[in-house]
């Protein structure tokens, strides 16, 4: 029996030692599974069309948990493969996932409109890995350290992909600094703020002195400040607007009520304080954003202008103003309401140049959506419909369809969708295809054309409300990796809403 017992204990010792080895080697694999459509986390991703800071390369890309552990060119990485999966992506293109740095999720307090769950399904089927969420038209507003506890909590097992949250700027909370390094304190990115009437009636417009108490703070954070740049303008001189004779169900109407001389009122307004984000000045450190750029004349002038000043200043347009223009769109059809609105073709092109030029410095969705009796699709008056476009899931496409005509290139995508919004909203972990980087991944074919209709499936909360649906795009998502999770693939999410939370540090 001794004999017996000293042979055994060995043996069993040997195999227990290894069942804990495996157990607990396997533990992050085990919830990984859950997290992802792949059951592994370490595996390689291969491609001829791989967008790296590089260039565009054929070869392959190495992921261990969350993170790109090697990048190689040629056909090097072949004796690199131990036991890995390997996963052959063949012709399709292979690049950092979007950052969308303006999105409108609504949650909490309005997810009848979106909500993190639609929301951000819809953007891993667009091939968008990182999304910061805006701190309205959620309720409460996003404006203390209180509400952004909420959104958190909101957001906590309800997200696909990684979700940051900005602050907002309003009037309550510009003069009261420990109010607002509460709020930033608490992993705010940064703060938005509207020259304009919101809509929303907890996030009340602000000032160009609010706007400079900001800065002021966010210098110490070295974050930046977002601005919706519209300022109302007088519009008695247009009598038959102020008569109510225009047509409410003509989208000439909207426009008129809107001009370019309300967003260059505004931003000539913001460079009075801008000049303090220079190097030396009171507010060295804080940066300007200005979101949604529609005019592309006198405003963009004025950014022009900035920038060659030195004031630390970024500007971004949205795919719907490169997409459409206003002669364009029907009567009633207020799916393509939104603010500043739409203008005509020949802007839409001095907007693709400045893109071009990189005079706009980046794209961002800005998916504003609303349940559908808010957009009054029976009356199609086009001046009380609520403004907004749904648009989350598209934006990849439909910058690569409308783009092919002005030769977009693919490292262009990048530099607009991913490594500028990287470095705008702080995330040196993201935005490149890079040893040592979050494995953020998006593969498409760029080729591959498809009808937007009643067959092809949409994720947003509320398909009907996008301006998108009845075009025909380029550029067909495949999948879409956050952190090395696989969270969708060619119509399938994974099980679980294992995004993470971004909260500045």
């Amino acid at each position: 029996m001794d004999f017996l017992q000293s042979r055994l204990l060995p043996l069993l010792t040997l195999l227990l030692s290894s069942l804990l080895f495996f157990y607990f080697n396997n533990i992050s694999k085990s919830s990984h599974i859950g997290c992802s459509l792949v059951p592994y986390n370490h595996y390689w991703i291969t491609s001829k069309r791989i967008v790296t800071p590089q260039g565009v390369i054929s070869g392959a890309v190495e992921v261990k948990g969350e993170y790109i552990t090697s990048v190689v060119n040629g056909e090097g990485w072949r004796g690199s493969v131990k036991k890995e999966q390997v996963i052959d992506h063949g012709e399709a293109v292979v690049m950092p996932g979007l950052i969308d740095v303006h999105a409108h999720l609504d949650d909490p307090g309005r997810t009848e409109w979106e909500g993190f769950p639609s929301g951000t399904k819809s953007a891993a089927a667009g091939g968008i890995t990182t999304l910061i969420d805006m701190p309205l038209n959620s309720f409460p507003s996003t404006v203390s350290e209180e509400t952004l506890k909420l959104k958190i909590e909101a957001a906590e097992e309800k997200i696909y992909i990684d979700v940051g949250f900005w602050g907002g700027l309003v009037p309550e909370n510009a003069f009261n600094a420990s109010m607002l390094e509460g709020l930033l304190s608490a992993g705010a990115l940064g703060l938005k703020s509207f020259m304009c009437p919101s809509g929303i009636n907890d996030f009340p417009m602000t000032n160009a002195s609010h706007i400079k108490e900001g800065l002021s703070i966010l210098a110490k954070y070295k974050r930046p400040l977002l601005v919706h740049s519209e300022i109302q303008q007088d519009l008695e001189s247009n009598s038959e607007l102020k008569d109510g004779i225009d047509d409410v169900r003509s989208y000439s109407t909207y426009l008129k009520s809107r001009p370019p001389s309300w967003e260059e009122a505004a931003i000539r307004e913001l460079l009075t304080v801008t000049k303090d984000t220079r190097a030396g000045g009171p507010a060295e450190g804080a940066h300007l954003h200005i979101v949604h750029l529609s005019d592309a004349s006198s405003s963009l002038d004025l950014i022009k202008e900035a920038k060659s000043s030195g004031d630390s200043i970024t500007v971004e347009t949205c795919p719907h103003y490169l997409a459409f223009s206003a002669e364009e769109i029907p009567d009633g059809d207020t799916r393509f309401k939104c603010a500043p609105p739409i203008r005509d073709a020949a802007n839409r092109e001095k907007l693709w140049e400045a893109l071009l030029e990189g005079q706009i410095d980046m794209l961002s969705s800005d998916h504003s959506p609303s349940v559908p009796e808010l957009k009054l699709f029976d009356e199609g008056d086009f001046l009380r419909a609520w403004g907004g476009i749904s648009s989350l899931q598209f934006v990849l496409p439909v910058t690569w369809s409308y783009g092919r005509k002005y030769g977009v290139t693919l490292e262009q995508l990048v530099s607009w969708w991913s490594e500028r919004p990287a470095k705008l909203s702080g995330q040196e972990l993201k935005g490149a295809i890079a040893v040592g980087k979050h494995a953020d991944i998006v593969v498409w074919e760029p080729e591959i054309e498809f009808d937007l209709d009643e067959n092809y499936p949409v994720y947003h909360k509320h398909p009907s409300i996008s301006a998108y649906m009845g075009t025909r795009l380029s550029g067909k998502v495949l999948a879409t990796f956050v952190r090395g999770n696989l969270v969708f693939k060619e119509g399938h999410h994974a099980p679980a809403a294992c995004g993470t939370p971004i909260l500045a540090r």
